[in-house]
């Protein structure tokens, strides 16, 4: 059997009995890092029978041998540096072919930092989508978001401190001004919500300073979108293209809107041609 153990992100009181008790049962334990794992088994009093590493950069070489091993009846459990293995951590091809080879799979539930960064957040959580790391290069990125324009639903993404001012200039140019919520640190001592629209955040982050840790950026739907309707919008586009130029007005008529400026000017160009 294949156990997939979920281990604390942040308090070390967030480790269920039932992980202690399978990772101690277990033949072997796939870590992410067995460095990281092997700290934490041992500030959690856990003694395990071994451990192996897998992760993204050995997994295509180790997936095999741990099928193997798993067919020959050795119990293994699967975890990631911290919260649930698989959630932006390696993990589901071993899965999908222990099915494809009649293993049996089972979880054991705990901590998780997007579950628990949308109850923080304060934002809709009736439909969430979690789109993972976005690309560090903005082009990419850019076009990662303006995918998700179109979802009608909070959504989630992880990001690092030194790339979060970008991330969230980002977010205004392609999602629009819209309400969301920085979380770090998660159950740790230090544990931050900062919960305000996109725009009031650079500001904040530009005057007081990155923040430290681990993040979670939570990204409320465009309410505002829903406030101006098509003839609403051509109204404003024509009263501001009186005396403003098309770029212009498509900055003027996003930021009053809440809509993603590049919409706006598709909209203006749209307008023009009329």
């Amino acid at each position: 059997m294949l156990y997939l153990v979920s281990t604390p992100i942040g308090n070390l009181g967030d480790i269920s009995e039932r992980a202690k008790d399978v990772l101690k049962s277990v033949d072997l334990v796939a870590c992410e890092d067995t460095r990281t794992s092997g700290q934490l088994f041992s500030l959690l009093g856990i003694k395990v029978a071994a451990t192996i590493p897998y992760h993204e950069h050995n997994a295509d070489q180790m997936r095999p041998k741990l099928l193997d091993k798993l067919k020959r009846g050795v119990t293994i459990a699967l975890v990631s540096d911290a919260g649930t293995p698989l959630i932006s951590d390696p993990g589901y091809k071993l899965v999908r072919d222990c099915y494809e080879n009649g293993i049996v799979v089972t979880t054991v539930p705990g901590a998780n930092a997007v579950l628990s960064a949308l109850q923080l957040s304060g934002l809709p959580s009736n439909a969430f989508y979690f789109a993972g790391f976005l690309s560090p290069k903005s082009g990419a990125r850019k076009k990662a978001l303006s995918e998700l324009t179109s979802l009608h639903a909070t959504l989630i993404i992880y990001e690092t401190p030194n790339r979060l001012l970008e991330m969230l200039a980002d977010i205004r140019d392609i999602l629009g001004n819209r309400m969301m919520a920085v979380v770090r640190e998660i159950t740790k001592k230090f544990e931050e919500v900062k919960r305000a629209p996109v725009t009031d955040l650079i500001e904040i982050y530009e005057r007081d300073g990155l923040p430290k840790g681990e993040l979670v950026l939570v990204i409320g739907e465009s309410a505002e979108q829903e406030t101006f309707n098509e003839a609403q919008i051509d109204d404003l586009i024509r009263k501001n293209l009186k005396s403003h130029t098309p770029r212009d007005t498509a900055e003027i008529v996003a930021e009053i809107t809440g809509i993603p400026k590049k919409q706006i000017y598709k909209r203006v160009v749209s307008f023009n041609d009329k």
